[in-house]
């Protein structure tokens, strides 16, 4: 049984040293698409259709920029990838954003490093992307 010293020595440890994990092999642009979500448990990946697909890119790409936690790890004209940390252990998830313009859409994703849920994490971080399209 784990005491509750081990406990709060757990916790100082894992906040300590970010829980970052590998990065997935999957990220980037295959076949003019990003790629589907492993998992819903610890994924989201929406298509959003907009007019310009690549000024909609820029304007997401501000946005992400200006996000605590959040770092811009490449940007393109059509791509861009981000990683954003909790705020409590600093877990990692991978962040991808694509604009398509063949055909009218700005693809999204993210998608938590480690565990089993991300308890909506990256659902919400695509859904508040997705109200910056529309404000």
């Amino acid at each position: 049984m784990i005491t509750l010293l081990q406990q709060g020595l757990l916790l100082i440890h894992l906040a300590l040293f970010q829980l970052v994990g590998p990065i997935p092999a999957e990220l980037g642009v295959h076949n003019g698409a990003l790629a589907p979500c492993p998992s819903a448990a610890h994924c989201a990946r929406v298509d959003w259709s907009v007019a310009d697909p690549v000024a909609a890119l820029q304007r997401l790409a501000t946005a992400v920029a200006a996000t605590p936690r959040t770092t811009v790890v490449e940007r393109g004209d059509r791509y861009l990838h981000a990683t954003a940390s909790s705020r409590l252990f600093g877990f990692v998830d991978d962040l991808e954003l694509y604009a398509d313009p063949d055909h009218g859409i700005v693809q999204a994703r993210s998608v938590s490093r480690l565990g089993d849920s991300d308890l909506g994490v990256n659902g919400r971080r695509l859904t508040a992307l997705q109200d910056v399209l529309r404000g």
